[in-house]
C-alpha cells in the first residue's frame, strides 16, 4: 500500500464511524488529515481517539453554501491531495407533501453539499497529480432504500456526479465513489434494529460491514496503486448487491 506521508487528506463527515476509521488508515500512512463535520464536541472526540497531535486538525462546519465549502479548505496549509467526502443524512421519507424537508435536506446534505466540495476542492490541487476525491454514494441507488425515496435519489445523483467528474477532471484529478452497504455506525443503528434479521439474511458473508473495511478502500482509491482507477463506484456490502 501506497504511502501517504506529508499528504494531506480532507475528510467530510469526519466525526462518524466510518470519518474516524478512515482517518486512522490515512494517519497509519504518513498522512495529516482535516476532519469537517457539524458538532464541535464530536470531532473533539475524534481528535482525541486519533491520537495524531499536529497531523489532525478539526474544523466545524455544516457546508450548507459553497463559500463555507471553500472556507473549510482553507484550514489546510499546504497542496492537497485528496478529498473523501462521507458526509450526509439519512432520513426516513413519509412520502407526505407537508414534508418536503426531508427532500430538501437529503439533497442538500448528500448531493449539493458534495458538488460544491468538489468545485472548491478542484482549486486547491495545484502541485498534486492526480489529486483525489471519493465521494459516498450507497446500495440504496441500486436497490432502492425502503421509506428512503428521497435519500436513495441524493445516492444516485452521487454516482452521475461521480462519472461526470471523472470525465472533466482527468486527468488531474481521479474521481470515484464507494457505496456501502449496512455498516455498524451510528447512522445505522435504527435500520439495524428494525430490519436487522431480514438484512442480515440476504448479505452472503451473513454480517454487517465495519466501518474499518470502507475506510480500507477509501485509502486504496486515493493511493498511487489506484492510478488507474477512475469514474468507478466501488461497492461494499459484503454481496447482498449479488445476492
Amino acid at each position: 500500500m501506497s504511502d501517504f506521508t506529508g499528504r494531506r487528506i480532507v475528510i467530510t463527515g469526519g466525526a462518524g464511524g466510518i470519518g474516524i476509521a478512515t482517518a486512522r488508515a490515512f494517519l497509519e500512512h504518513g498522512a495529516h488529515v482535516l476532519l469537517i463535520d457539524i458538532e464541535e464536541s464530536r470531532l473533539g472526540a475524534a481528535r482525541e481517539a486519533l491520537a495524531g497531535g499536529s497531523r489532525v486538525t478539526t474544523f466545524a462546519s455544516n457546508l450548507s453554501r459553497p463559500d463555507l465549502c471553500a472556507r473549510v479548505l482553507d484550514r489546510v496549509e499546504g497542496t492537497l491531495h485528496a478529498l473523501v467526502h462521507l458526509a450526509g443524512v439519512f432520513e426516513r421519507d413519509p412520502l407526505e407533501p407537508s414534508e418536503h424537508g426531508v427532500w430538501d435536506r437529503a439533497i442538500a446534505a448528500n448531493l449539493t453539499n458534495a458538488y460544491d466540495m468538489c468545485v472548491a476542492f478542484t482549486r486547491r490541487t495545484q502541485g498534486a497529480k492526480p489529486a483525489r476525491i471519493v465521494l459516498t454514494s450507497s446500495i440504496a441507488y441500486r436497490r432502492g432504500g425502503p421509506a428512503h425515496a428521497a435519500y436513495s435519489a441524493a445516492k444516485g445523483g452521487i454516482v452521475g456526479l461521480t462519472r461526470a467528474l471523472s470525465r472533466q477532471l482527468a486527468p488531474d484529478v481521479l474521481v470515484n465513489a464507494i457505496a456501502p452497504g449496512i455498516i455498524v455506525t451510528r447512522m445505522t443503528d435504527e435500520i439495524i434494529a428494525a430490519r436487522g434479521e431480514q438484512l442480515l439474511s440476504q448479505i452472503p458473508l451473513k454480517r454487517f460491514g465495519k466501518p474499518e473495511e470502507v475506510a480500507g478502500v477509501v485509502r486504496f482509491l486515493c493511493s498511487d496503486d489506484a492510478s488507474y482507477i477512475n469514474g468507478q463506484t466501488i461497492t461494499i456490502d459484503g454481496g447482498i448487491t449479488n445476492a
